[in-house]
């Protein structure tokens, strides 16, 4: 039985905020209905980023899920609701092993085989691209496209979100090609209008999975 129970993933990345402090940008994109907030500060020491997700923790809680980037020691610290897995990272059998049955594991992926280990090592969604060219993933290569993305979500059970580079524009395809859901990080995080852009996001993929 799968756990996920919503249809925008919101990863962090403070750097990309239009100079905004993160929490503020937080506030509003919680405004707007997002649920699920992956906090993904890769570049922080450890301390710095255990500070932070306390405090991203206490926005989160009882609003929205929070999911940990690759850190199970800082997830179990401030009560997260989960991790989520680069491809590179511990297999998610071994993470579980961590953190537990009741928390949530999602992962990062780009390719088919990538999506069918996470799978069959116990992951309970994956982040499935980049879809589109977008600057942040520019080092993974080339975009998978709608016809790749499609391929791989139909060779896999677990919900997959759709990421890389989504606009507005992009969600009826994005979502008739099996996408779960969306997981975004510059579309919101640097509009200047946050609560608003997140509504728009959701509305669009409501509609669309009608």
């Amino acid at each position: 039985m799968h756990r996920i129970n919503f249809d925008l993933y919101l990863i962090t990345g403070r750097h990309q905020t239009a100079g905004r402090p993160l929490k503020e940008v937080l506030v509003e994109a919680l405004a707007g209905g997002v649920r699920a907030v992956q906090l993904r500060e890769k570049d922080l020491p450890v301390r710095e980023l255990l500070s932070l997700a306390f405090e991203i923790r206490e926005l989160t809680l009882n609003k929205a899920l929070l999911l940990i980037n690759d850190r199970a020691d800082v997830c179990l610290s401030v009560g997260a609701d989960g991790v989520h897995l680069r491809s590179d990272s511990l297999p998610p059998s071994a993470v579980r092993k961590i953190i537990g049955p009741n928390k949530l594991i999602g992962a990062s992926c780009h390719s088919l085989e990538e999506a069918s280990f996470a799978e069959a090592e116990g992951a309970d969604f994956i982040t499935l691209g980049p879809i589109f060219f977008t600057p942040s993933k520019s080092k993974i290569g080339t975009p998978l496209g709608l016809v790749l993305f499609k391929s791989i979500v139909e060779k896999v059970k677990i919900p997959v979100f759709a990421l890389g580079g989504i606009q507005l524009s992009h969600l009826p395809g994005v979502m008739e090609a099996g996408a779960s859901g969306i997981a975004l990080i510059s579309a919101i995080l640097t509009s200047p209008s946050v609560k608003e852009t997140t509504r728009d996001f959701l509305t669009r993929i409501k509609s669309s999975k009608k």
